[in-house]
């Protein structure tokens, strides 16, 4: 029975940022925006989101990008974003005065980002390759059945040649 760690890993990188003050659902909503888009465009993405969260996701996800571009060697532009995903932190327990000498509960939470890129193989050059060993087969095939419409067309063009005006005169 086949193990996940049996299985192949692909190269890539991973990056984490721990404790970072905001709310895990609030990252959940920007991480959920860049998971399984190609690295670059994840980054550009992440830099036009409105939302709060998107700065500490976009550190993240650069770091990633660095990561596997210093450490393992890979092409930046040929980075997919694999997995991200947002834990909760520890919560920081706080308390507001309230009228009538009560208090209540602030609840500052906390996440932790993950975000792991994997590199991607190019599969469009070998493409175009297969494309270009297909299309002389189909190139010859048609050559075949134009010759014979080519030897009539010569056929009929001696005939008409005597029939211009310049010869005539």
């Amino acid at each position: 029975m086949p193990v996940k760690g049996d299985a192949p890993a692909l190269p890539g990188a991973r990056a984490i940022a721990r404790h970072v003050r905001i709310s895990p659902n609030k990252a959940r909503r920007v991480v959920n925006l860049v998971r399984g888009l190609p690295a670059s465009q994840a980054l550009t993405v992440l830099k036009f989101a409105p939302q709060a969260a998107s700065e500490q996701v976009y550190k993240v996800l650069a770091s990633a990008v660095a990561n596997a571009e210093n450490n393992e060697r890979l092409d930046p532009d040929a980075l997919l974003v694999s997995e991200a995903f947002v834990d909760e932190g520890p919560t920081l327990k706080r308390f507001r005065p309230r009228a009538q000498g009560r208090a209540y509960r602030i609840r500052k939470r906390t996440c932790h980002i993950t975000v792991a890129v994997e590199a991607v193989q190019v599969a469009a050059p070998p493409r175009k390759a297969a494309a270009k060993k297909a299309e002389p087969a189909k190139k010859a095939a048609p050559a075949k059945k134009a010759a014979p419409a080519k030897k009539a067309a010569k056929a009929a063009a001696p005939a008409a040649e005597p029939q211009t005006t310049e010869e005539s005169e």
